[in-house]
């Protein structure tokens, strides 16, 4: 059976969506053309800005109407996330109270946070919360509101209204993307929101994210990228790269 170029692109986008990722050798032979006609669809779709090519492949974007859940972020680029955490949780200071965003890489840096310090945590991730329910010298804060069923986070005019009595020393915040032109964006305007008011909130802010995460373009955006004091990321985004992000304000950090 001959696939249409739409149905072929469909199918790739459903299997970039499935397993996280898709090769161009794999889906020659999936597909039944040739490599040359997978690269194609692949820069079709990345220029619809549903995918982003990487060598010999691609994965997928986060948008309005698709989003990884947490159980899927804590099996993906898992070294790379511990590495940055470790990194970001350096960047404490002396702060004494702290916002911990929703998101595997922030759960990370709840983990990695000194318990040897009176330290005030404010979050929207219950499984962020769990983490540091029981550490010592840490006070845990768990913003009210509706929880979302993928990213166990609370959402809406509840956890907005109770951020927004808060002024906190410290926000690790994350994003679906990450882009000089665009800032930084996330796929749900609810999100969004608890994101934005975080970021109001705090004295200072740091972005912690995988490479992947730079170039891409969700549908929310509620920060531009001179609003950060640092970026967290891995030596795989490149060098030239994080020097272009740092003439927009921020120190980047590459671990």
């Amino acid at each position: 059976m001959t696939r249409t170029a739409e149905e072929r692109q469909r199918e790739i986008v459903h299997a970039a969506r499935t397993t996280g990722a898709v090769e161009v050798n794999t889906l020659a032979i999936q597909l039944g053309v040739a490599k040359e006609t997978v690269r194609r669809d692949l820069r079709a779709l990345e220029d619809h800005g549903l995918i982003r090519r990487t060598h010999g492949g691609a994965y997928p974007v986060e948008s309005a109407g698709f989003e990884t859940t947490l159980a899927f972020r804590a099996t993906s680029h898992v070294p790379e996330k511990r590495r940055i955490a470790t990194a970001a949780a350096d960047l404490l200071g002396d702060a004494e109270t702290v916002f911990v965003d929703e998101g595997f890489t922030p759960q990370l840096i709840a983990e990695a946070l000194p318990r040897d310090r009176p330290l005030t945590v404010v979050t929207a991730s219950l499984p962020v919360a769990g983490v540091l329910a029981e550490a010592e010298n840490t006070s845990v804060l768990l913003l009210g509101g509706r929880v979302r069923p993928g990213t166990l986070a609370t959402v809406d005019h509840w956890t907005t209204k109770m951020l927004a009595g808060f002024v906190v020393d410290l926000a690790y915040i994350g994003a679906n993307g990450i882009s000089r032109e665009h800032g930084l964006t996330t796929p749900d305007p609810a999100v969004s929101e608890v994101k934005a008011q975080a970021i109001r909130a705090a004295r200072r802010t740091v972005f912690a994210g995988v490479h992947t995460k730079f170039g891409a373009v969700s549908f929310c955006r509620f920060a531009e990228i001179g609003t950060l004091e640092a970026i967290v990321t891995s030596t795989l985004l490149p060098s030239a790269e994080a020097h272009r992000y740092s003439l927009l304000g921020p120190q980047v950090i590459r671990v």
